[in-house]
């Protein structure tokens, strides 16, 4: 058992997929001493997204909880009749109080799902509007280089299906994408986590941290951003105190882990922040961690008040000391949309999806308030 100590933080990516996971996961994440917490949703290989139990998850504790929503392309993807415009779905999501937006659609998977680049009409209006309403997003571009090469390629990825071949954009293309977005909306607050895939190139990623400045990084693994940065150990520390104030804490815990799984992943973060130790990933990491064998990562021991910022200002710099206020009736209305997308696509009764189960338990709240 992962027995590792953790002073108060505040996680800002931990992924809820059902409702159903909801009870566990606002469990778990108090025995790790994640005082506050950025719930995030998005719609990979589903029909519509997991907003409904990011929902039910605020609705629970709505001092705690911080919702990414994830926008959901039903209209694009199986010409659903209950779909709605990215535009219209941003306004929505805004009016139930979320406090900001999960995009995945960069992702190589996903890009290759919709075929629309991130820099093309289809997304324009929403990445203006976001500018223009101070919505941040959390915005998950590319994937590790190694992906690309099979040779290279980690056992657990291979699993996942996430070696991409020919047919897939490359990372440069992704990069491209993104950075033309960022360029013409230069207000425009970004986390982009597992940071952005640059943890081997921390030139290109203080480039980029110069050069926008309302974009940050968070740490969520991908295991190899600690190997990576533990090759360049010094240069990796003098980058954290440079842009102390850019970068947030994040484990990509998922509803379905154990707390086991989930204190590991929180420990192998903070252990990296706090400590001057040499150390392996634990034997009972979940899978897409990896094996201890894969590689050593070397804690930086930094200031405490560096870390301080990393593990709980940064956050509120950029989401807020509170979570929004949950418009309990629109939340349970969008549930509603959504579990009749579910069903027409997938051909089942509304009792089944998961929007309609959510909206169940959110018709028993009468308000949800963060004071």
């Amino acid at each position: 058992m992962c027995d590792y100590q953790f002073l108060d933080h505040i996680d800002g990516h931990v992924h809820v997929m059902k409702v159903s996971e909801t009870s566990k996961l606002s469990k778990n994440l108090t025995e790790i001493n994640s005082v506050q917490t950025g719930i995030v949703c998005q719609y990979e290989n589903t029909v519509t997204n997991s907003n409904p139990a990011g929902f039910v998850m605020k609705s629970r504790d709505p001092g705690r909880f911080y919702i990414l929503a994830g926008l959901e392309h039903s209209g694009l993807l199986f010409e659903a009749k209950n779909a709605t415009p990215l535009l219209e779905q941003l306004h929505i999501l805004h009016d139930i109080g979320v406090d900001g937006i999960k995009l995945i659609a960069s992702k190589p998977t996903e890009r290759k799902r919709l075929g629309v680049p991130l820099d093309s009409p289809y997304f324009s209006d929403f990445f203006k509007e976001c500018e223009n309403m101070g919505i941040s997003l959390l915005w998950h571009v590319a994937d590790p280089e190694e992906f690309w090469e099979p040779e290279k390629l980690p056992e657990w990825a291979q699993e996942k299906g996430w070696g991409y071949d020919d047919s897939y954009s490359t990372k440069e293309d992704l990069y491209d994408e993104t950075l033309n977005v960022l360029r013409r909306h230069p207000s425009l607050q970004v986390v982009f986590p597992h940071f952005f895939f640059l943890s081997a190139d921390l030139q290109r990623a203080s480039k980029l941290l110069n050069e926008f400045p309302h974009v940050n990084l968070d740490l969520s693994p991908g295991i190899e951003l600690f190997y990576n940065m533990s090759l360049k150990k010094e240069e990796t520390k003098e980058f954290f105190c440079k842009f102390s104030d850019r970068i947030l804490f994040g484990t990509d815990i998922l509803g379905s882990h154990s707390v086991e799984e989930m204190k590991i992943r929180a420990g192998i973060v903070y252990r990296f922040l706090t400590e001057d130790k040499e150390f392996r990933v634990p034997e009972r990491a979940d899978f897409l961690i990896g094996k201890p064998g894969d590689g050593i990562i070397r804690g930086l021991q930094l200031p405490g008040g560096i870390v301080n910022s990393i593990t709980m200002h940064n956050f509120h710099l950029i989401f807020g000391q509170l979570p929004r206020l949950l418009n309990v009736p629109a939340a349970r209305e969008e549930c509603l949309r959504l579990g009749r997308i579910e069903s027409e696509v997938n051909s089942i009764p509304i009792k089944e999806t998961e929007g309609h189960q959510a909206a169940e338990k959110l018709g028993k709240i009468t308000i949800a308030s963060p004071v």
